[in-house]
């Protein structure tokens, strides 16, 4: 795990620059640093290296191949990069490797294959910049899921591309602007999802694309190498034949496969330990294939109703490992919530953000690389929000749209229905064209009403534009937009910037192409019955942990926020941030809204979770202030 960055035509001091870039993302790689610049100066790039393979000086970075052809800085892991090394050397391709890392190996298959040939080679997650001194061309790659952060945009005229969008902000002469056209989307999920950033002209680069630029640098080219919504309809064209059990052993072997590769570390490692379905299976496949104890980690909480520690601690002594657990209080949790804004970069709001960050520390005072059970629900039909979206489409497709749209609208608008929150949501989803559109709508009716930035535009992206309707099945749709949307650009970039907040690793054995590719291959019925999700996940887990010692109600990876708010420390940081005054001088809110919003949450105990997004946002506005 690393950090990336790098710019083209930048008319000032190319090393200061890069380097000031290289700083920004110090906790991204602690171990080392390096940078290299064309001869003319026209393109640069920076690493900052947190050692994982290849301790040694030959794993360093920025890199350059064997011929001195291609230079490479590259964020992540390439798990499976001694089969590539291997097949080089068979094909003799390559004579020999200078070290052990996987750098080297990629940087070698790229001059031997090509970008798009290597790229279908890999398994593993990755965020990579290539340059091609013979061409002149520079090549930014992305992982399949997304797994790894890639900025990318114009500061000034100039090309600029990072891990962490604070090294695009400390550039000279960076003056973009925020893209209020974007704020729309964050408050009604509480992240700005791909392709846009916080920032005019700044983007994220898409999971699973390739951006390719050329001499002199201004018209980046974007083309996706793998699709998640392609992966999708092909399972479901060609779908998984044997039973249930068959099913089943072939996942056990296909996760095994995809935790042993990525078990490979020249570091310590161990893994996050929930107590929930996901994590409990990754431990325990984690635990058959090593010859030590595993080393799993747990936070606890004194509220019992958010409390998994003791089903953790109870999971982790039947399967043998070496187990850490740590009890936080409120404060603890407290603590960590005016750090947040520093940690994400840009507004980032989901409140598991806090757990996550405080088990990420924890974790790293003993290992520096952690396996996590991310993507079971949304690959295995893990969510209740998934069988409500059918059931409740089931019931209103009888009704023609045409019928539907008008009598939404009218209810919507009147004066029976005003300020009754319950037939407000209910009129408004009864307009929804499709199940995805409804699933679409329960996210956005009430961040929409509420119209809390002063920009009333909503951005146009992939995931309100484009039809679902090539799967058949609505739950599989519902989960389709899951993996596109709010896995890469919630789940993931929470994780990713937390544990890098303390400069720990995190690796997604689910996230395995070969593991996902499998799950869309699976037919409902393997994952779901009865509302009861993930079966096929449990009937492998249920092999190692007992069914009985699973079978709770699931709490989640949650923290009492609305409690939070309205205890004095909290409350009195919300009500600085709220301050009407420094809102309407920012003209980015309407500072009357927000200050309703707060103040029907203080007097009438009415939480609204943009009221948190909203929070951050002002949160990371104060941090730019700060930062100057």
């Amino acid at each position: 795990m690393c950090g990336i960055a790098g710019f083209c035509n930048n008319p000032v001091n190319w090393r200061e620059n890069i380097e000031r870039m290289n700083q920004r993302m110090l906790r991204r790689g602690p171990d080392a640093g390096g940078a290299w610049a064309s001869p003319d100066g026209s393109v640069a790039l920076g690493h900052r290296r947190l050692s994982i393979v290849d301790l040694s000086e030959t794993g360093a970075q920025p890199m350059q191949s064997a011929s001195g052809r291609y230079v490479c800085v590259f964020n992540g892991e390439i798990y499976n990069y001694r089969t590539i090394r291997d097949r080089l050397l068979e094909q003799k391709k390559v004579t020999a490797f200078r070290g052990s890392s996987d750098t080297e190996v990629l940087l070698e298959a790229f001059e031997a294959y090509g970008v798009k040939e290597t790229l279908a080679l890999c398994k593993g997650m990755f965020a990579i910049a290539l340059f091609d001194r013979q061409t002149k061309r520079l090549t930014l790659m992305r992982d399949r899921i997304g797994e790894k952060p890639l900025y990318y945009g114009f500061v000034n005229g100039s090309f600029v591309f990072a891990s962490d969008i604070g090294s695009i902000s400390v550039l000279d002469g960076f003056h973009n602007e925020i893209d209020t056209s974007v704020l729309q989307i964050y408050f009604i999920h509480g992240y700005i999802p791909a392709p846009y950033s916080i920032y005019k002209d700044i983007y994220k680069l898409d999971a699973g694309c390739i951006l390719e630029l050329d001499a002199p640098y201004d018209t980046p080219r974007i083309s996706p190498y793998w699709s998640v919504r392609e992966a999708a309809k092909y399972g479901e064209a060609h779908p998984f034949t044997g039973t249930r059990q068959e099913a089943a052993d072939e996942l056990e072997r296909l996760l095994k496969a995809a935790i042993k590769e990525q078990m490979v570390a020249d570091v310590p490692v161990g893994a996050f330990l929930s107590a929930g379905i996901d994590s409990s299976t990754i431990v325990a496949l984690m635990q058959a294939q090593s010859d030590l104890k595993v080393k799993s980690f747990t936070i606890g909480m004194d509220d019992p109703k958010y409390n998994e520690a003791v089903y953790a601690k109870e999971i982790a002594r039947h399967l043998g490992t070496e187990h850490t657990e740590l009890y936080i209080t409120s404060e603890d949790a407290k603590a960590v919530i005016p750090k947040l804004a520093g940690i994400f970069g840009e507004p980032f709001a989901d409140s598991s953000q806090i757990p996550t960050y405080l088990v990420s520390r924890l974790t790293r005072e003993h290992v520096t690389v952690s396996l996590s059970g991310d993507a079971g629900d949304e690959l295995f039909c893990g969510y209740a929000t998934y069988s409500s979206i059918d059931r409740i489409w089931g019931k209103m497709k009888a009704y023609p749209y045409a019928l539907r749209k008008p009598l939404s609208s009218l209810l919507v608008n009147c004066p029976f229905t005003k300020g009754r929150q319950v037939l407000q949501t209910k009129a408004y989803l009864l307009g929804a064209k499709s199940p995805e559109h409804l699933y679409e709508l329960s996210n956005a009716q009430e961040a929409g009403n509420l119209s809390i930035a002063l920009d009333r535009n909503v951005r146009g992206y992939k995931h309100n534009m484009q039809p679902y309707g090539d799967l058949r099945d609505t739950q599989s749709r519902i989960m389709l937009m899951d993996m596109e949307r709010y896995h890469p650009d919630d789940i993931l970039v929470k994780v990713d910037r937390t544990a890098m907040a303390v400069s720990l690793e995190t690796r997604v054995p689910m996230l395995d192409r070969d593991v996902v590719e499998f799950a869309w291959t699976l037919p409902m019925e393997y994952k779901k019955q009865d509302g009861v999700g993930k079966l096929v996940l449990r009937d492998v887990l249920y092999r190692y942990v007992p069914k009985e010692m699973m079978d709770r109600p699931k709490k989640g990876f949650s923290i009492p926020i609305t409690k939070w708010l309205r205890e004095p420390g909290l409350k009195e940081w919300a009500e600085e941030l709220l301050d009407k005054n420094t809102i309407r001088s920012q003209g980015i809110l309407d500072a009357d809204v927000v200050w309703r919003m707060w103040t029907d949450y203080i007097e009438h105990g009415n939480w609204r979770i943009q009221l948190w997004y909203i929070l951050m946002f002002q949160s990371w506005m104060a941090e730019q202030r700060a930062l100057g």
